[in-house]
């Protein structure tokens, strides 16, 4: 299963690159601290933050809570930070998650997306994925490949 994540709305550009390595990332946007903790217990989930107070709850410091505290602002720096610090596989699930809402992409048939994607999209691509929340559709063109790109740069900078 691996490792799930509850990112602070402070970090938020993390969950996206989270859910693109894979792992089961959500994004808290709202203001009470006390409803995240409360999520990240009764889900298991590790809290990424930039909140100092966070880090400092006797849950945190008594281990019963897991929370790392964010230093860098730069996104795929707050990435490496997160990997490094938790020992986590860049190549864990690479694009299986939907990057807005988290949910596990669905493959669909060619022919199913037809009306769903744009016509050059269509003639140029085979393999498609769906989320079956947003129904957002997810193809390797140009954006996945310049992902792949940032993915492979982040892995060389280890």
């Amino acid at each position: 299963m691996g490792i799930k994540f509850i990112v602070d709305n402070n970090v938020g550009k993390l969950a996206r690159w989270l859910r693109v390595i894979g792992y089961d990332t959500l994004l808290f946007k709202e203001k009470d601290d006390g409803k995240m903790i409360e999520l990240a217990l009764n889900e298991g989930r590790v809290i990424l933050t930039r909140d100092t107070q966070i880090t400092k709850r006797r849950l945190v410091t008594d281990g019963k809570l897991k929370a790392i505290l964010i230093k860098h602002d730069e996104p795929k720096a707050q990435l490496r930070e997160t990997v490094k610090a938790l020992n986590l596989n860049y190549y864990f699930r690479p694009f299986s998650l939907c990057l807005e809402c988290n949910q596990m992409l669905i493959p669909r048939r060619r022919e199913e997306v037809q009306n769903l994607v744009p016509p050059r999209v269509f003639e140029t691509q085979e393999q498609y994925m769906e989320c079956p929340s947003c129904r957002r559709i997810y193809w390797q063109g140009t954006h996945w490949r310049a992902m792949v790109k940032e993915l492979r740069e982040l892995t060389q900078g280890q």
